[in-house]
C-alpha cells in the first residue's frame, strides 16, 4: 500500500499542476476556416446566421447537411434560394444535374468556396486562381461592377481575404458582378433557365472576423442581395459539417482542446499504473503437498508388531470383545453369560446361518477355557466371525 500512496500522490500532483497550467493559460484564437453556423471563431459563420433575418427579410432559413442531390430532388419550382458556405465544395455529375433542374426552374444558388472540384468548373469553363502572401499583411481592394452597389475606394480586408480570383472565365455566359484590383473578376453570375448561379471564391467575406467590420457586413449584404426574394433559403452544411458528423463517444473529447488533453492524461496515467502494479509485492507462496491418509499405514504397522510377537491369545480376546459389543449394539442381548440361552435368541434374531452361530459359539466357548491359541485356530475364528458379519447384514 506504501508504494500505491506514492503513486497516488504522485498522479494527483501531475493533475493538479495540469489544471492550474490550463486555467492561466491565454485562449489562442482559433484561426481555422471552419465556416460553421455555430462557431464564433473568426471564421466562422454565427454572426451571418444571427443578421440573415436581415439580409434576406420574409425568408425561412432551413438548414441541411445532405449531399446537394438528396436536398434538391423533392424542391418545388420557383420557391427558395440555396447557400453554400464553405472552404472545398465537391459537385458530381448527379449533384451537377439536381442543380441545373433547380435553377431552371426558378430557383437561385449561392456558391462561395475557395475550391470548386467536380464538373461543375469543367462544365462552366473556369478556372480560381489564389494570389496570397506568406505574411499575411497584404490586403485587397475588392469591389462591385454594379454602378448601383460600387463603392469609391473599395473593400479592403486583412489576413488575405479578398485574394482568390478567376483566371479564366466563358465570357460568353459569365456575368461579371464583382472584381478584385479593378480587373480580375471575383464574383460571376451564370444563368440557368429561369434561375441562376452565383459564384463567389472568397468565401471568408461571410465569416464573423469581416462581418464585424462595417465594410464586410456591407460588402456580404450587397453581395447577398442579388438573390431575390423567396420563401425559404437553404443553408447547405454538407460541405462544413460531413467531417464532424462522427457518432463516436469520444467526438466530444477530441473537439475540445482541453477535453483531449485531460483523455490522453487519463489515459496514459492509466497505463502507468497497470505498468507500476504489475510489479510482485509479496513473495512466492510454496506449494504445500496434501496431508496423506496413513490409516492403511498404522494398521500394517499394529498388524506387524502383533504378528512378531505372536500373542495369539490378545488377538482373540480382541476380536471376541469387538464380536459381544456388535451383538449388543445391533440386538441389545446381554452377553455377560455365554450359554446355550443366548446362542438361540442369536439364531433366532440375527440372519445368519444356525450352523454358522453354533460353530462360532462353541470356538468362542472352548477359547475362554484358556488354552493355548494356535495360528490355525486364530485363523479359524476369524474366518468364522467374518462370515456371521457377512450372513448378518
Amino acid at each position: 500500500m506504501k508504494g500505491f500512496r506514492r503513486y497516488l500522490f504522485g498522479g494527483t500532483l501531475v493533475i493538479i499542476a495540469y489544471l492550474v497550467a490550463q486555467y492561466f493559460k491565454p485562449v489562442p484564437t482559433d484561426w481555422k476556416p471552419s465556416y460553421l453556423a455555430k462557431d464564433k471563431i473568426p471564421f466562422g459563420t454565427y454572426i451571418l446566421t444571427q443578421r440573415i433575418a436581415d439580409l434576406l427579410p420574409k425568408t425561412k432559413v432551413m438548414a441541411t447537411t445532405k449531399p446537394i442531390y438528396n436536398t434538391l430532388k423533392e424542391r418545388s419550382a420557383g420557391t427558395s434560394n440555396y447557400l453554400i458556405i464553405a472552404s472545398t465544395v465537391k459537385i458530381n455529375k448527379l449533384d451537377f444535374q439536381e442543380m441545373e433542374r433547380y435553377m431552371k426552374a426558378g430557383n437561385n444558388i449561392f456558391l462561395a468556396a475557395f475550391q470548386i472540384e467536380g464538373m461543375l468548373m469543367d462544365t462552366l469553363k473556369s478556372d480560381i486562381y489564389s494570389e496570397f502572401n506568406l505574411r499575411m499583411k497584404r490586403r485587397y481592394p475588392i469591389n462591385f461592377v454594379n454602378p448601383a452597389l460600387k463603392r469609391e475606394y473599395g473593400y479592403y480586408f486583412d489576413k488575405e481575404v479578398g485574394g482568390q480570383y478567376f483566371d479564366r472565365l466563358d465570357t460568353a455566359r459569365a456575368i461579371v458582378l464583382g472584381q478584385k484590383s479593378s480587373s480580375k473578376a471575383n464574383f460571376v453570375q451564370y444563368k440557368f433557365g429561369k434561375g441562376a448561379l452565383f459564384i463567389l471564391p472568397n468565401p471568408q467575406l461571410f465569416t464573423n472576423y469581416c462581418l464585424l467590420k462595417d465594410d464586410g457586413m456591407d460588402y456580404a449584404a450587397k453581395a447577398l442581395s442579388y438573390l431575390p426574394q423567396a420563401d425559404q433559403l437553404i443553408w447547405d452544411e454538407h460541405f462544413t459539417r460531413n467531417d464532424v458528423q462522427d457518432k463516436s463517444m469520444l467526438r466530444v473529447f477530441f473537439d475540445n482542446d482541453r477535453l483531449r488533453w485531460a483523455y490522453n492524461l487519463a489515459l496514459w496515467g492509466l497505463v502507468i499504473f497497470v505498468l507500476y502494479e504489475m510489479k510482485r509485492r509479496q513473495r512466492i507462496i510454496p506449494v504445500i503437498a496434501h496431508l496423506k491418509n496413513t490409516s492403511v499405514d498404522f494398521v500394517k504397522v499394529v498388524g506387524r508388531v502383533y504378528y512378531q510377537q505372536r500373542n495369539h491369545q490378545d488377538i482373540v480376546a480382541k476380536k471376541i470383545t469387538y464380536f459381544w459389543a456388535y451383538i449388543r449394539r445391533k440386538y441389545k442381548l446381554k452377553t455377560t453369560e455365554v450359554n446355550q440361552e443366548l446362542m438361540d435368541r442369536l439364531i433366532h434374531v440375527s440372519s445368519a446361518s444356525p450352523e454358522v452361530i453354533e460353530t462360532l459359539f462353541s470356538a468362542i466357548i472352548s477359547f475362554n477355557q484358556g488354552e493355548k491359541i494356535s495360528d490355525k485356530q486364530l485363523i479359524s475364528l476369524n474366518t468364522l466371525i467374518e462370515k456371521f458379519y457377512e450372513q448378518d447384514q
